[in-house]
């Protein structure tokens, strides 16, 4: 018999994905203070400057000027968070709470993916969205 203890595990594990720039949260907070195009706009160019800050593709779906377009930010961020999800030790299955804000941008994305993929006549990729939202936070993803 071994004198090693057995390590058991805690649960399933939770990433958390890192917080963003500072200079990349103000800035998009600044473009959010805008109203119409030039909203839509000024996000563009945060994200533009940052192409990994997850929020701000969330918010460029939101703001997209049709469904395609939403769908295709939507579908940035969530391949983005991904990555990113990767890099911060996820690997492939646990949590991934929407009660940590630093993980709200790639949620966000994943839902906004779903919508539009629904809005599309994507049933299968909607399907998978909404499974996978509920299997990263079974508590659920409030609605925006």
């Amino acid at each position: 018999m071994s004198d090693q203890p057995i390590q058991f595990s805690s649960g399933i594990p939770t990433t958390v994905l890192p917080a963003p720039d500072p200079g990349d949260a103000h800035r998009l907070a600044a473009a959010l203070e805008l109203e119409g195009d030039e909203r839509r706009t000024a996000v563009a160019a945060v994200v533009a400057s940052s192409p990994r800050f997850l929020a701000g593709w969330a918010e460029l779906g939101d703001l997209g000027r049709d469904t395609i377009e939403r769908y295709a930010a939507y579908r940035v961020g969530y391949h983005r968070g991904l990555d990113t999800l990767r890099a911060s030790g996820w690997r492939g299955s646990g949590y991934v709470r929407w009660s940590e804000p630093t993980n709200h941008g790639f949620l966000r994305s994943l839902r906004g993916l779903g919508a539009m993929a629904a809005a599309i006549g994507e049933v299968d990729e909607a399907e998978r969205c909404e499974q996978f939202l509920l299997q990263l936070d079974p508590s659920g993803i409030p609605d925006a």
